[in-house]
């Protein structure tokens, strides 16, 4: 085992329970034209990110709350990849895919098994989709499909025809086209969306286009494509460069009238364009983009329907659940995007906050309220914070909380919100429990070699115990959990960050470990360091665990449709 790197961060404040605003929220009755929808791929092409695989129970949750972030479009996942996939993307399409919820799409190749997949995990959803793709450059199609570009125009428009005679919200994405001909890009759109496709999504798979290119390629589709006003322009893309919100905003501005994005920015390689990156741009100047979108530009409408007051929450709940750490510098929702070290900074913020501050805390919902729930508070009253707080819980998962919520009363004069949030996440979203920590106890000192002890319940219910020396108290802690759980791994990352400020705070710890070719997660909270750090471990290995067992599912852009298909 590598030796453990810490990390401390206090974090201030918590998320706000208050609603949008007038200002940050828009009326569902706003044709595209007059503004840009939010298309969330954080549950499809997020979820890739090395080391951030969900369970079911966390994808429901990350799904609920973009339902309460009010995005306009959820790409639930990618349905023909695994049983496990699809019934996600159909749990989803249930749960939350309402009337007055999000449209809630489902990924396929261009291959009619993904495509008969896609289109039965999203029917239960009000208003369904389909996403479907194939590759346009002319690198992919000699070296992934081996395909030439007369076979691709015949192929795209059939599967997008037989997408269109399942449901009628059809998009489709000509993979790589940051990196196709033009020349052959027009024809191919102009097909499918004679085809039947209601979006043409435009990605820039590999981040390899700068802001003037990649707005050229927008403006070039909105000219040359005879029948581009039928459908809805999309654009999707990645940050190899650090350029893909930059990218985006030049394609609003070319034309651009949908943004596949991702909270945190998180996706594979350096991940996605970042959704409140992107929102908080449109709101912040509007007025810029106003003129774009055929407004005044002193409208005060905003662009997006976000409500951006659940920016931070959601934020954290993706951070929590993915293992996915957002850096303090990170924009918006970093832990020092609103703070402020110099003197000359704090002194103009004091004065007047427009002298170094674009935007409020309080508009993305980062507030610093307090509770007053203490030790003698009863289960009502603890129930009511939870609902002002946006946690819908069941009973199971509320006794199991309110339980957590008494014995930290116990040991915090004070309980903030940002504790209950610890509390909540800590309870009801871990991984599957195959193996269950019950006991650890830890011997050390600076004259003391550091000595620990688990008892840990395995999954056919016998109680094992163990005991280690490591090099400090986690380390010998995760020595003897390796003693009864044996499944090799590397401990590739250890981060502890406080949920407030004070002696007293809760600790929230979260670890990354490598499985062969795998990256696996864990988060736990406690006031005790050591012990959120032993369960965070188990967490870890527990998804490590149910991912052997669980046939491994295939990746959409590495497994050609036609190999899968066996075309």
């Amino acid at each position: 085992m590598k030796p453990l790197r810490f990390r401390w961060t206090v974090l201030m404040s918590s998320s706000s329970s208050q609603s949008s605003s007038s200002s940050q929220s828009s009326s569902s009755s706003q044709s595209p034209e007059e503004r840009i929808l939010i298309f969330d791929t954080t549950l499809r092409d997020g979820e890739q990110s090395p080391g951030a695989s969900l369970n079911l129970e966390e994808k429901l949750a990350i799904a609920r709350q973009l339902a309460r972030l009010q995005v306009d479009i959820i790409e639930a996942g990618f349905p023909f990849a695994s049983p496990g996939d699809f019934e996600a993307v159909q749990k989803i399409a249930d749960a939350v895919g309402t009337e007055t919820g999000p449209v809630i799409c489902g990924l396929a190749r261009a291959s009619r098994a993904d495509i008969k997949a896609a289109a039965a995990a999203v029917r239960p959803a009000a208003k369904p989709r389909i996403h479907t793709f194939l590759a346009s450059s002319d690198i992919h199609l000699k070296y992934k499909l081996k395909k030439t570009r007369q076979e691709v125009l015949a192929i795209a428009p059939e599967m997008v025809a037989y997408a269109k005679s399942l449901v009628e919200d059809i998009e489709f994405s000509p993979e790589d086209a940051g990196r196709s001909d033009p020349e052959f890009l027009y024809p191919l759109l102009e097909a499918v969306i004679d085809a039947g496709a209601t979006t043409v999504n435009i990605p820039d798979t590999v981040g390899f286009t700068t802001p003037a290119e990649f707005g050229g390629l927008i403006r070039g589709i909105k000219q040359n494509v005879r029948n581009i006003d039928q459908a809805i322009i999309s654009v999707h893309g990645h940050n190899d460069l650090g350029l893909a919100v930059a990218n985006f905003l030049c394609a609003v501005e070319n034309g651009a009238r949908q943004l596949e994005c991702t909270i945190n920015g998180i996706g594979e390689r350096a991940g996605n364009a970042a959704l409140e990156e992107l929102v908080m741009a449109l709101y912040v100047r509007r007025s810029y983009y106003n003129p774009f979108l055929g407004r005044p530009a002193a409208s005060d409408a905003p662009l997006t329907q976000i409500n951006t007051q659940e920016i931070y929450k959601t934020s954290r709940l993706v951070s929590n659940l993915t293992g996915m750490l957002v850096q303090p510098n990170k924009a918006i929702v970093g832990a020092n995007a609103f703070a402020h070290e110099s003197g000359i900074h704090q002194d103009g913020v004091l004065k007047n906050k427009l002298t170094y501050e674009i935007m409020d805390a309080e508009s993305i919902g980062l507030n610093t309220n307090r509770i007053t729930l203490g030790k003698l508070s009863g289960r009502n009253a603890f129930r009511t914070r939870l609902v002002e707080l946006g946690f819908e819980l069941s009973e199971d998962d509320l006794n199991k909380a309110f339980v957590r919520f008494k014995e930290l009363a116990d040991k915090k004069r004070e309980v903030t919100d940002w504790d209950l949030e610890a509390i909540v996440k800590d309870e009801t979203q871990q991984a599957p429990e195959l193996y269950k920590l019950e006991h650890v106890q830890v011997s050390c000192g600076d004259k003391a070699r550091p000595t620990a002890t688990v008892i840990i319940r395995t999954p056919d219910g016998a109680e094992l115990s163990d005991a280690a020396i490591g090099e400090g108290p986690v380390d010998a802690v995760y020595r003897a959990i390796n003693r009864v759980i044996d499944i090799p791994n590397e401990l590739i990352e250890f981060s502890v960050k406080s949920v407030t400020e004070g002696i007293d705070a809760m600790g929230e710890v979260t670890i990354r470990l490598r499985h062969e070719d795998r990256i696996f997660s864990g988060h736990s909270a406690n006031v005790d360091i050591i012990v959120a750090s032993a369960h965070a471990y188990v967490s870890a290995l527990n998804r490590l665990c149910a991912t052997l067992q669980e046939q491994r599912p295939l990746h959409p852009q590495r497994e050609t449709a036609f190999q899968a298909a066996g075309v």
